[in-house]
């Protein structure tokens, strides 16, 4: 699979086949993993018939979510809702959490971080359905593989990125960072009229280890934030008569004490 970026240059995308033995022995290897949309599908069908039955329900949600108010840089191009979650150790199940603030310190996000951030929680259809749960538990099933003495403080995110002409739409506004987490699993939902966002992956040195495209609905991204940075490039308009949309789910999984 190739995408291209608004300049024309073609980005290779990894090519991944297999089941969650190679995806741990990616991130193990490499600390991270790319995982294309089918082969996505294809893994979380095969676990559960019905881990996608809410897909499209799923995918629609991302259209009625809150403006991020916590924006350091003024922007109005990004929308998010945010849940909190936990699981035992070596276990795959998980359990929602009460609602609380999401928190970055000024060492990971220097643009929005140090302060305890309030977002509107997610629609419990979503939150509850089919694909969340499938998404939630393979995840458990990863990195309760990965570091299976670690329970889990979980972190969902809602993003929308949407660009109408009056400013940039910024996937990752604080720059090449880390999460300040373990493990991060970021999903594309649905991309529309949007060029470029790009996404490249760093050592700690911050040299590029990866280049790569999350444009298909279901491509996947699994690194380990402890040995990798990460940045979005911004998106822009294919049509300008239309707004451009970046939907993506965002997962962390950080050690918990």
């Amino acid at each position: 699979m190739r995408s291209t970026t608004a300049a024309g240059d073609a980005v290779s995308q990894p090519t991944y086949s297999g089941g969650v033995e190679e995806i741990c022995e990616s991130v193990s290897n490499k600390s991270y993993c790319y995982l294309p949309g089918e082969s996505v599908r294809e893994l979380l069908n095969r676990r559960d018939a019905q881990a996608l039955s809410d897909w499209e329900s799923f995918q629609n949600s991302w259209g009625d979510m809150p403006l991020d108010s916590y924006m350091a840089d003024g922007g109005r191009y990004r929308r998010r809702r945010h849940a909190t979650l936990s699981a035992p150790r070596g276990g795959k199940g998980f359990q929602v959490e009460p609602h609380q603030p999401h928190y970055q310190g000024l060492d990971y996000n220097t643009l929005n971080g140090g302060i305890a951030r309030h977002y509107e929680p997610f629609a419990d259809s979503v939150l509850h359905g089919n694909t969340m749960s499938s998404l939630l538990t393979l995840g458990c099933d990863l990195f309760g593989r990965l570091a299976p003495y670690s329970a889990w403080h979980i972190e969902a995110h809602q993003f929308r990125i949407e660009v109408s002409g009056e400013e940039i739409g910024k996937p990752t506004p604080e720059g090449i960072h880390r999460d300040g987490v373990t493990f991060v699993m970021m999903l594309m939902v649905k991309r529309s009229n949007a060029v470029n966002g790009e996404s490249t992956l760093y050592n700690l040195e911050k040299n590029p280890l990866e280049k790569f495209m999350l444009a298909d609905p279901l491509d996947m991204a699994i690194v380990n934030d402890e040995r990798v940075f990460h940045g979005v490039t911004p998106i822009d308009r294919l049509d300008d008569s239309a707004p451009a949309v970046r939907d993506v789910l965002v997962v962390t999984y950080r050690h918990k004490a």
